[in-house]
């Protein structure tokens, strides 16, 4: 029977099926399905500095709501420990007390005092690894490219030199030079590149002239991003690599692990198939390798990246060149349609 074991961010899992951060991963009653189910790992919805300031802000309102009032009744409420973001605190806790696989924490935040302040936090639950969320929409038109980056590469330096667990960073595509920036950020310690965050845009409803954030699902057609970029760095950094964003399918992982991902996340495909579908999904990977003749995931893993791929075309916008130059077949196809 094939071996599906494979190691992420020095962590040891049984198979290379992570479940990402969502609201799936923020119920006890789905995590402990998702572990019935065979995922390796998940990561726990993220915490969120808007979070983190407006519930500690809140908090601070109702605790002095009487401090004008009378000086023996604002004391009426009691110390409390577990409160505002600190109860995402007790929640990753308890997951991490509930389940036996390793479960890796999920943080975004602005400031850099807010980063490494609660990625400390966020280690002191148990957790086996801590996931950075880095998306942040640019809206100052003066910011540079390379402010952006040197500000990542800190707060890499800042959390790495405070934690002990390992640390990810979840990108977004849209850099200049995705590949420069992984360098760097390997560069500064990271031990995980998850490639790509799924982005969430706004829409406009027209009658109410309304914006509105609609919940659009990945399809396995969105994993050609992701392999692009994982085969370009696979065997070129030190951190390990997680594949994300359209992985629906046995077929889809497999895809991902040829072109040198080391595991791959999952969330979409629960929300349309169900939790369950998770031990589909490793059913699969174990046929198409026992088809194969491939015991273990290190046998074919990259077998497929930029370095070992005999065209090496299809990773570039060569590509486009290619079609051009073989504009007759492609005429002949279309025409046949």
């Amino acid at each position: 029977m094939a071996d599906l074991k494979s190691t992420y961010m020095g962590v040891d899992l049984k198979n290379p099926l992570v479940a990402g951060a969502s609201s799936l991963t923020s119920n006890m009653g789905s995590i402990k399905k998702l572990e019935d189910e065979g995922v390796s790992a998940l990561v726990i919805s993220s915490l969120f500095e808007e979070t983190i300031q407006l519930q500690s802000f809140k908090m601070e309102q109702d605790m002095s709501y009487f401090d004008n009032l009378d000086a023996e009744i604002s004391n009426i409420f009691p110390d409390i420990e577990h409160a505002g973001p600190e109860e995402h605190l007790m929640w990753v806790r308890k997951a991490v007390e509930a389940v036996d696989i390793p479960v890796i924490a999920s943080i975004n935040c602005v400031d850099l005092s807010t980063w490494v302040k609660w990625s400390k936090k966020l280690e002191e639950t148990g957790v086996q690894g801590l996931e950075l969320n880095f998306f942040a929409i640019p809206v100052d038109m003066d910011q540079t490219a390379a402010d952006i980056e040197k500000y990542q590469v800190e707060v890499i330096k800042g959390i790495t030199a405070a934690v002990k667990i390992p640390v990810s960073v979840k990108l977004s595509p849209f850099y200049t030079s995705p590949l420069n920036v992984v360098k760097q950020l390997d560069g500064a310690g990271v031990a995980g590149f998850v490639i790509f965050n799924r982005l969430w845009h706004p829409e406009i409803e027209t009658d109410r002239e309304k914006m509105t954030f609609p919940f659009h699902l990945s399809a396995s057609a969105d994993h050609g991003l992701p392999i692009r970029y994982v085969g370009l760095l696979s065997e070129k950094v030190k951190g390990s690599l997680c594949a994300s964003n359209g992985v629906h399918t046995g077929g889809d992982a497999v895809e991902m692990i040829l072109a040198g991902a080391d595991v791959v996340q999952a969330v979409s495909t629960f929300y349309q198939n169900g939790v369950a579908y998770a031990g589909t999904i490793l059913k699969d990977i174990e046929t198409w390798m026992d088809r194969k003749g491939y015991g273990s995931l290190g046998e074919f893993r990259g077998k497929l990246n930029y370095e070992n791929s005999s065209e090496k075309w299809t990773f570039k916008r060569a590509q486009y060149v290619r079609h051009l130059l073989n504009s007759e077949q492609y005429i002949k196809r279309t025409s046949a349609l």
